[in-house]
């Protein structure tokens, strides 16, 4: 009760310092406040696919080797944006809400520029082992002839602009752990319709414009993110939001630490569930082509509640940061417990509305009944555990608000490993059916949710 006390009484006195959005965070009621945080992140979600479809569908206009060429390039390119914006963007975006809610304007300021370095030592890093290793990596993939050339040339100059995404996404989760959610929302859409006008321009030719084939869908991307850095570093050098970039000759290296302490973790588990995805492919294979068609079309909807859930899990960061750094470790918990249950209700009543009707899915996709059969079987299997699935995605940033992410991360690296294990033991020296291989995916999903319901809630999340 003293402890209580004394906390509420640390809190309230930073208080006074704290800016009205901030204030707004750490005292308003919990659910609208979530909500209305998350609502511009959706937009955010929605702006960035339309953009990756709309490229992808007007470089099909080029032929199969520049589709094939695209398809070689973005796995690499996936990994840069998760990281980007949802591994190191989230370790970003939780330091700066902790330092705010903490009333520690000048580690907040600092946090600006210490974000900006790390983007800046990625971005680089992106673009070299890219250059150096790309076509290498895209061959190993499968990719030869015109394609790989096709692919070597989009890699080259996508990436030569790396730095270029890495600094958009810094931004804009350097504005989200300041709860500005609406400014980069609005400028990944008005940058989706400029890109949606300016790519098949720059692929096919207009008027002045030359005929630029794949390289004009690479330059129309690199524009986009150039265009919607300098809209969010010139608000951020306006002074109007709640952090500004501070210039001191050095940050404390306590700093990068808190950052990357959250970042890391977060890059990983964007590995994580990637390579998930490939290694349940590989446990599938033995059954057949149809069968690796049928899982393929059920696991594009499993992996569709990662950016459903990150609208929402990008405010659950902020709120959860501020209100761990203001000392309001319970109600950060509580909002965490909200965050989920919200995520829970998503998921969870997609994956009962296609297990029950699994051809409202399946029947987007293929028409063969073989197909459908293995696609309807997982949906069958796997699908009513989605609540838990979204469940344990939402803790996941909830506890990188927190900045206590080891938990939710060694519990996703867990759902792989006995899923990963499991699998191989059933398939090949059980000879187990293709639903016992579901049903052990079904079981990871489980052990996932539930294991990160439980350590959020044993967690100490006090600052």
């Amino acid at each position: 009760m003293t402890a209580n006390v004394a906390a509420t009484a640390d809190s309230n006195s930073v208080r006074p310092a704290l800016s009205p959005r901030t204030r707004a965070i750490i005292e308003s009621p919990i659910l609208a406040t979530l909500l209305r945080l998350a609502a511009p992140n959706l937009l955010f979600i929605v702006s960035q696919a339309v953009v990756s479809i709309g490229e992808t569908y007007f470089v099909g206009w080029l032929g199969v080797d520049a589709l094939a060429a695209v398809s070689l390039v973005f796995p690499v390119l996936m990994v840069m944006q998760t990281m980007s914006g949802g591994g190191i963007g989230s370790g970003i975006a939780s330091a700066i809400s902790r330092a705010l809610g903490g009333g520690r304007r000048d580690d907040a300021n600092a946090l600006v520029l210490v974000s900006l370095v790390i983007a800046a030592c990625f971005g680089v890093a992106f673009t070299v082992a890219v250059l150096l290793g790309g076509r290498r990596l895209f061959a190993a993939m499968g990719g030869t002839g015109t394609a790989l050339d096709l692919a070597d040339t989009y890699a080259w100059i996508l990436f030569s602009g790396a730095l270029v995404f890495w600094i958009f996404n810094t931004l804009g989760s350097i504005l989200r752990g300041a709860g500005i959610m609406s400014l980069p929302a609005m400028v990944s859409v008005i940058g989706a319709v400029m890109t949606l006008t300016v790519s098949p321009t720059l692929i096919l030719g207009l008027g002045p414009v030359p005929r630029l084939g794949i390289a004009g869908a690479a330059l129309a991307i690199l524009a986009y993110y150039a265009v919607g850095a300098v809209i969010l570093g010139s608000f951020l050098l306006s002074g109007r939001a709640p952090v500004k970039l501070a210039l001191a000759p050095s940050a404390p290296w306590r700093l990068y630490r808190d950052v990357l302490r959250v970042g890391l973790p977060g890059a990983l588990n964007s590995i994580v569930f990637n390579s998930a995805i490939l290694l349940f492919t590989a446990l599938v294979g033995p059954f057949g082509t149809k069968a690796i068609a049928g899982y393929g079309v059920g696991a594009r909807l499993e992996y569709l509640q990662i950016p459903i859930v990150f609208g929402l899990g990008m405010a659950l960061i902020t709120m959860v940061g501020t209100n761990v750094g203001a000392g309001l470790d319970a109600r950060a918990k509580r909002a965490a417990w909200t965050g989920a249950a919200i995520a829970g209700c998503i998921c969870g009543a997609i994956g009962l509305l296609v297990a029950f009707a699994p051809h409202l899915w399946i029947d987007i996709f293929s028409h063969d009944g073989d197909v459908y059969a293995a696609g309807s079987r997982y949906l069958r299997i796997v699908g009513p555990t989605y609540g838990l699935y979204g469940v344990g995605l939402a803790l996941f940033f909830a506890a990188q608000g927190a900045g206590r992410p080891a938990w939710t991360l060694a519990l996703a690296i867990g759902r792989l490993t006995v899923t990963g294990i499991g699998g191989a033991f059933a398939v090949f020296w059980l000879s187990g059916s293709l639903d016992s291989i579901y049903a052990l995916m079904a079981a990871g999903l489980v052990l996932y949710g539930v294991g990160s319901a439980l350590s959020v809630y044993f967690a100490n999340w006090r600052e």
